[in-house]
């Protein structure tokens, strides 16, 4: 833990963001994890992805409009996205997946879709006002279920956790083709799993990844594990088609065991991974029969999630750094 923070606090320096977006060292890192600048590479990555058996969620980068203008062209990012999609090969499951919620003998709700997206409140302008932002959310997602596309709202720092949980909770009763990311390492989230499982909204669970104070977030990186666990299992029993976003390989062990022991159907939940991370784990669970979707970025505002990246494999970042002191 004392290394991610140390990455996150540095990589918040002007020069260091300088530095990171010149140097050659850096753009292979870079083209790992980000499928590139545009979104003609996105789907090029996602048609890839597909390809090998793996469902999509495609993430135009960015955070924190500074103005309603900047807001609005987000928007239109979002829906030209989602034509996009319609129009390509990322639209094509690479197998037939029926949704259904846990209730006994409930019809099917429709076939799990290839490729959805991911967006931000504060890139809806958030910022800018609650109003404003909801009627931008509430663009994307008609635009989305016209197209039967499923939108995911990104959680961002704690500072906007309450107004995520509440936005999703006015919107989900008009627009069920929408969720939300749930952070384990927050101190309030066990009871916002049970919020979501009371919805029936389907949830994408990560550990997190934003640097937290103490009274907000766990900071034993043991003790995030624990609560990562725990609310997966929650989910994986009781919650709509939950997204178990993880490339901890002793955690996937431990929840397939789980799965398995208590009958849990694999075609009921889906194992979520960042594109360029863990391609072998991403290719054995396709192979053992899991549903696996591959998160892909794009868009020249990479910067905020590169560094969390790094921190979240310091390892990658001290190689680079000893390349550079080595002149």
């Amino acid at each position: 833990m004392l290394a991610r923070s140390l990455i996150l606090k540095t990589s918040a320096w002007g020069p260091v963001e300088r530095m990171v977006r010149k140097s050659f060292l850096f753009k292979p890192l870079v083209r790992r994890f980000i499928a590139g600048d545009s979104l003609e590479e996105a789907i090029e990555a996602s048609n890839a992805t597909i390809q090998k058996g793996m469902f999509v969620s495609l993430d135009f980068l960015g955070e924190n409009t500074k103005s309603e203008a900047e807001a609005l062209a987000a928007k239109a990012t979002y829906i030209r996205m989602l034509e996009t999609i319609a129009k390509s090969s990322s639209n094509t499951p690479p197998k037939r997946v029926e949704m259904r919620h846990k209730t006994p003998g409930a019809p099917p709700l429709g076939e799990l879709e290839a490729t959805n997206i991911s967006i931000k409140l504060t890139q809806c302008g958030l910022d800018q006002g609650e109003d404003f932002a909801e009627t931008n959310y509430r663009e994307v997602l008609w635009a989305a279920a016209e197209r039967n596309t499923f939108v995911r709202v990104d959680m961002e720092s704690s500072e906007y956790t309450e107004r995520t949980v509440k936005m999703i909770q006015k919107v989900h009763q008009d627009f069920p083709n929408t969720g939300t990311v749930l952070q384990s390492y927050l101190v309030r989230t066990d009871e916002d799993v049970e919020l979501m499982i009371q919805m029936q909204a389907r949830v994408r669970l990560v550990k997190g990844a934003y640097l937290e104070p103490a009274n907000v977030a766990i900071q034993d990186k043991a003790k995030v594990d624990e609560a990562y666990v725990r609310q997966a299992k929650r989910l994986l029993e009781a919650a709509f088609y939950p997204a178990i976003a993880t490339h901890d390989e002793k955690i996937i062990n431990e929840l397939n065991q789980f799965v398995s022991q208590k009958g849990i159907a694999k075609e009921s939940f889906e194992y979520q991974m960042l594109y360029g991370i863990r391609r072998d784990l991403q290719d054995k669970l396709v192979k053992d029969g899991y549903n696996v979707r591959v998160y892909i970025p794009f868009g020249d505002s990479w910067y905020p999630y590169f560094t969390r990246r790094l921190a979240e494999r310091p390892a990658n970042a001290f190689f680079i750094l000893k390349s550079l002191f080595k002149g």
